[in-house]
């Protein structure tokens, strides 16, 4: 802590977070997370445990004349046994809405994943760390401290050299989205540059980011928590984990859609809701799964190990997933008009993958990152999209 200022001291609250679902208290302080505690309950094994508990999307949001900020952390990153060590993941800073400072937290817990397939992994425990954020302008501003949407972030205390308010309701649309890694971040370069992120900028809207690394299986717990959630806006990219991690056919997919929608329409029922199928993957279009690890050359890449001669007894590949999504909501759309379905590839398709390689064959880089955001802005929240103030 720096001793240069006289320090105003703010208990890290609910009130101050965005983005979350729940929090919880820890013996250090506070941890947020995105599903309830009746769902983390039910969370099957260590993969979703440790993703929900990964704030993409969450943010603390305040409004202050501070010039100098402090966040002290404990992070929890995440690391592979046999990989080089990630880089520490970014906190952003926005004032205004417009990002001016990033920084980083060394030291913190690292847990290290020994085993890719069933996730086993250890925990080596280290020291709580400090974001620091100086210069910032003088003046009365909302600012907005996004976490790391990679590493489970414990808020200690948070310290200003001004006094600190929750921000004002800032009566934009909440988007509610779910997805799986692509969605989560992964690769991102920050934790505004996640598309849901750079989408949600450009459409106006307030993100709660469900996407849930190696995740989005259509858990009951996981829509039960949606229809909890109040929203306006309502997205779920479905498919790519259900393909990937190999975990049903087709004959247990479809029922498992209907009642996934059946359930958050529930709580919601009459929100825009947008079905969105699979950008494109060309290891997992025509192959089924399960996706499997292979480090040849000390890097990751993802392959299908799946037989396509399998199809035809209901395993599940993209394209499967993309015909039967379209076909489910052209259904229910007849009785649900604010029912929606969006092609995955429109997001990011063949003529982007030759752009921006997808570089483990499933997860996009950065720039991907920000096409994926763009299109999805264009299409969705632009003139005539289905988010748009005023579609038509």
């Amino acid at each position: 802590m720096n001793t240069d200022h006289d320090w105003h001291t703010t208990p890290v609250t609910e009130d101050i977070l965005r983005g979350h679902l729940d929090v919880e208290a820890t013996a250090h302080g506070l941890l947020p997370h995105r599903l309830p505690a009746r769902a983390r309950r039910q969370i099957p094994e260590n993969q979703l445990a440790m993703a929900e508990a990964q704030p993409s999307g969450v943010r603390l949001a305040f409004r202050t004349r501070s010039r100098t900020i402090e966040l002290d952390t404990l992070p929890t990153k995440r690391a592979y046994r046999g990989l080089p060590a990630p880089a520490d993941g970014v906190y952003d800073l926005l004032v205004d809405g417009r990002l001016v400072s990033q920084t980083t937290v060394s030291g913190g817990n690292v847990r290290t994943i020994t085993d890719m397939v069933t996730q086993s992994s250890e925990l080596s425990e280290g020291p709580i760390g400090t974001a620091r954020f100086t210069d910032l302008p003088a003046y009365d501003k909302d600012v907005e401290i996004w976490l790391p949407h990679t590493e489970i972030t414990e808020l200690i205390a948070l310290r200003t050299d001004a006094p600190v308010e929750p921000a004002p309701d800032s009566g934009r649309r909440v988007w509610l989205h779910h997805g799986s890694s692509i969605s989560h971040g992964s690769n991102a370069a920050h934790p505004t540059a996640i598309w849901p992120a750079l989408a949600a900028a450009q459409g106006g809207v307030d993100l709660v980011n469900m996407g849930f690394g190696g995740s989005a299986l259509l858990d009951p717990f996981t829509s039960r928590a949606m229809r909890d959630t109040p929203a306006d806006l309502i997205s779920l990219k479905i498919g790519l984990n259900v393909v990937n991690s190999d975990v049903m056919r087709l004959r247990a997919f479809s029922p498992a859609v209907h009642g996934f929608l059946d359930t958050i329409r529930e709580g919601h029922p009459t929100a825009p809701l947008l079905v969105v199928s699979p950008i494109l993957c060309p290891v997992q279009e025509d192959t089924p799964g399960p996706l499997m690890p292979d480090f040849d050359g000390g890097t990751v890449r993802f392959k299908a190990t799946g037989d396509p001669a399998e199809r035809a007894a209901g395993r599940l590949t993209l394209t499967v997933i993309r015909d039967e999504l379209a076909r489910i909501v052209a259904q229910r759309s007849a009785d649900d008009p604010n029912l929606h379905y969006l092609d995955g590839r429109d997001l990011y398709g063949e003529q982007d993958y030759a752009e921006f390689p997808l570089p483990d064959e499933v997860h996009p880089d950065p720039a991907a990152h920000r096409r994926i955001g763009a299109n999805f802005g264009r299409l969705v929240f632009g003139d005539g999209g289905v988010f748009a103030t005023t579609s038509s």
